[in-house]
């Protein structure tokens, strides 16, 4: 009988021994007989292993944490690879890595003093758990297929939403279409046609169009973060589409925000040249109308003069903002400024010389718009003047357009200058030439009466005759009449002529040239039957006989 509970006391020590040393052999789950406290690293419930020791400030607990995340991201990370995993040496440690950048964990000789082990040896044994417990994870809940749901759901209501958004703006445009009798009316500033109804419409759809591509492009923008953050591997995306984004906005706003002081100051300079302009205008406008009056400036110098005033203003105003621009210290912004400058001085020589010219024509005052003017060989009403040219219209209706540099430097002829009320008006004349035979007196008196019949004409001071020459065979008879219309000169001088041939028909003075008279003889009068007596007969051929 003692043997037998001898026996079985010993068998129960064994199996207790036995028990003992295959606790030691599977550490997993097994803490050391030390003070120290344990703290699991179980990602997925299960605890792999303990921590024990702090990596200098970096407590026990916190490394269990940290390594517990690792190994959580990668069961997250669907393309996990297991034979990426690896044990790398360093130099105080072995260091557990995942694709050689992610350090899972290290293990340190503390850590194998605590559990009476050697570095490689539980290096190895984490290894493996860890490699075991990913694998095991992602072969029983793998979330592959849902991140697939997920972002077909997602790409769903983004197209919803974007469908939704063009119906929503193809409704504006329906309503604007439909009722573009009562928005679309044309826009005027300062009685100038800027947009017809129809420019107006089509301005409007066009920014409608626009404003729906920048909704649907920031639509999809915003999604983007979303849909690249569902799956590991692209959430790095996320990061680089959001600094696309927010870095030039954050770059343009603290931009902005810097910027302001120098706006302010901008802004105070404007308003500045802006009311000081305001003021000179009051006295240009004052003067133009003739209601201030200065010697030796004449009212219609005051536009052009504020103009030129205005331009210079500007000038300065730009040369005293621009240090406050921003960028205006950078060399690129310089080095534009000296090309665009270079390129105005190549290409504008022209220009400059004419806008010169037109600068020195208004102040010499040769002629004004509405004046009947002569420059070379074209005539006709001024009806615009520019900085660059001077257009003119011909009594013919053509509108032709001259240079200022061309006007300066030809000879101008104006026709509208003494038709003032206070002048006699313009003096325009014409000849005719009438034989030695007929009495000048007749002539004159012909001509003057032909000169009261015509329309348009000054009857005070009487047109008078002058003669111009004495020729061989006839006289340079020349009439002068005044009037004070000189645009229409080729009607006056058209009704001059046809009262000059009626009244020297009636006066029985023959306009002929008197190389042919003296060879007529015999022949019936050119004047028109009407004006001939009743008893007219035409003269016989005289015949002399040569002794």
């Amino acid at each position: 009988m003692k043997k037998k509970i001898l026996c079985f006391l010993t068998f129960f020590i064994v199996l207790f021994f036995q028990f003992a040393f295959a606790q030691n052999e599977n550490p997993q789950i097994t803490k050391p007989e030390l003070k120290l406290k344990a703290y699991p690293v179980a990602p997925f419930k299960d605890t792999l292993f303990y921590v024990y020791n702090k990596v200098g400030s970096f407590s026990a607990e916190n490394r269990a944490k940290a390594i517990t995340g690792k190994i959580k991201s990668l069961y997250e990370n669907d393309l996990f690879k297991s034979d990426s995993l690896k044990i790398i040496p360093s130099d105080i440690s072995l260091d557990i890595v995942y694709k050689g950048d992610l350090i899972l964990m290290s293990v340190l000789n503390a850590d194998a003093k605590v559990e009476n082990k050697s570095v490689p040896e539980i290096a190895r044994r984490n290894f493996n758990a860890i490699k075991k417990a990913v694998i095991s994870q992602n072969l029983n809940y793998s979330l592959f297929p849902k991140r697939l749901g997920f972002t077909a759901l997602l790409i769903l209501i983004l197209s919803i939403v974007l469908f939704l958004a063009s119906k929503i703006f193809g409704k504006i445009k329906s309503y604007f279409a439909s009722k573009r009798e009562r928005y679309f009316k044309g826009f005027t500033y300062n009685n100038i046609n800027v947009l017809t109804p129809e420019k107006q419409e089509f301005v409007a759809m066009r920014i409608i169009g626009i404003i729906k591509i920048i909704t649907l492009i920031l639509i999809i923008y915003s999604t983007l973060p979303v849909l690249f953050n569902i799956f590991p591997s692209t959430q790095a995306y996320t990061t680089t589409i959001l600094k696309w984004t927010l870095t030039p906005i954050k770059s343009a706003v603290m931009g902005f925000v810097d910027f302001l002081p120098n706006l302010f100051t901008i802004i105070v300079i404007i308003l500045i040249f802006r009311y000081t302009l305001k003021i000179i205008k009051f006295f240009v406008d004052e003067i133009n109308k003739e209601n201030i009056k200065v010697n030796g400036f004449y009212s219609d110098w005051a536009k052009p003069t504020f103009n030129i005033i205005r331009f210079l203003a500007y000038a300065f105003m730009l040369v005293v903002i621009f240090p406050y621009l921003p960028g205006s210290d950078s060399p690129i912004f310089k080095g534009v400024s000296v090309f665009v400058g270079i390129l105005f001085s190549l290409g504008s020589s022209n220009a400059i010389a004419n806008m010169v010219a037109g600068l020195v024509i208004t102040y010499m005052r040769p002629f004004k718009i509405g004046d009947f003017i002569k420059i070379g060989d074209v005539s006709g009403e001024v009806i615009e003047k520019t900085a660059l040219v001077t257009r003119i219209r011909t009594p013919k209706f053509e509108d032709i357009t001259i240079p200022n540099s061309t006007v300066l430097s030809s000879t101008s002829t104006n026709y509208s200058s003494n038709t003032k009320q206070d002048n006699n008006g313009l003096l325009i004349h014409t000849t005719v030439t009438i034989g030695y035979d007929v009495p000048w007196a007749a002539i004159y008196k012909a001509l003057i009466e032909a000169a009261l019949n015509t329309e348009m004409v000054e009857k005070t001071p009487i047109p008078f005759v002058l003669q111009t020459s004495l020729d061989d065979f006839y006289v340079s008879y020349q009439i002068n009449v005044y009037t004070k219309q000189p645009k229409k000169q080729p009607l006056i001088y058209s009704s001059l002529h046809q009262n000059i041939q009626d009244s020297f028909n009636a006066a029985g003075i023959e306009i002929m040239s008197p190389h042919y008279n003296a060879v007529r003889d015999g022949n019936t009068t050119t004047i028109p039957e009407r004006y001939l007596k009743d008893d007219y007969e035409a003269p016989t051929f005289t015949i002399k006989k040569k002794k």
